[in-house]
């Protein structure tokens, strides 16, 4: 064979593989989208050390003070604009329902192919938004902070796992995907900073544990 059939087999060869490359990764699953990628550890820390220590104080607190989930565009409310975000492969119906896709909870590492498998978490509960200064807002501020797509706040989950973390903070659960751990603790302490709400000294003790080590 001359050196001319040669090369040109070879770039013939080589365009193909980079082809079959292009198809693979169009025809690759879409990764799915997860919520806000919260502040950095460090930074995280240094939020940390700014937040008030306070008792936290429940008294006369009612979920329906945080008025969610708010319509967000056309027939679309938080919670179905979550869902989307999360999933991957989403169709939606005229109503913005869900009614096929995939989603990866990374609380606890379970994928589900129904919407009513997950719930959306306030990863800062609404009882400890309450419990640590939101018993002082505006119920305007307290629907924003229910309905916040733009900090790492909402995050669609496995529906048990949601209900069994109920409004604990991190010095009491926290996710079992020990990977996602620096990650949930990070975006707790950037919503904790951004809405100036305080922490306990066991919450605080355990964020910096955890933060410790991200």
């Amino acid at each position: 064979m001359s050196k001319f059939y040669a090369r040109r087999r070879v770039s013939i060869l080589a365009a193909l593989s980079g082809l079959i490359a292009s198809v693979a990764l169009f025809n690759a699953p879409t990764a799915s989208a997860a919520l806000p990628t919260p502040v950095s550890a460090a930074t995280a820390r240094t939020y940390l050390a700014s937040l008030t220590v306070a008792t936290e104080d429940r008294t006369g607190y009612d979920r329906d003070l945080f008025p969610h989930w708010i319509t967000q565009s056309g027939a679309c409310n938080t919670r179905e604009v979550v869902l989307k975000r999360d999933g991957t492969n989403v169709v939606q119906d005229s109503a913005c329902a869900a009614t096929s896709g995939s989603w990866y909870s990374v609380y606890d590492g379970a994928t589900w192919t129904a919407a009513s498998d997950l719930d959306i978490d306030h990863l800062v509960p609404l009882a400890e938004a309450w419990d640590s200064g939101a018993d002082s807002w505006t119920t305007s501020r307290r629907q924003s902070f229910a309905n916040d797509l733009t900090r790492p706040q909402l995050i669609a989950v496995t529906d048990n796992v949601n209900q069994a973390k109920g409004d604990q903070d991190p010095a009491t659960w926290m996710p079992s995907r020990t990977a996602y751990r620096c990650t949930y603790v990070r975006a707790w302490v950037q919503v904790k900073y951004y809405y100036d709400l305080s922490v306990d000294s066991a919450e605080k003790s355990a964020l910096t544990n955890y933060l410790a080590s991200c």
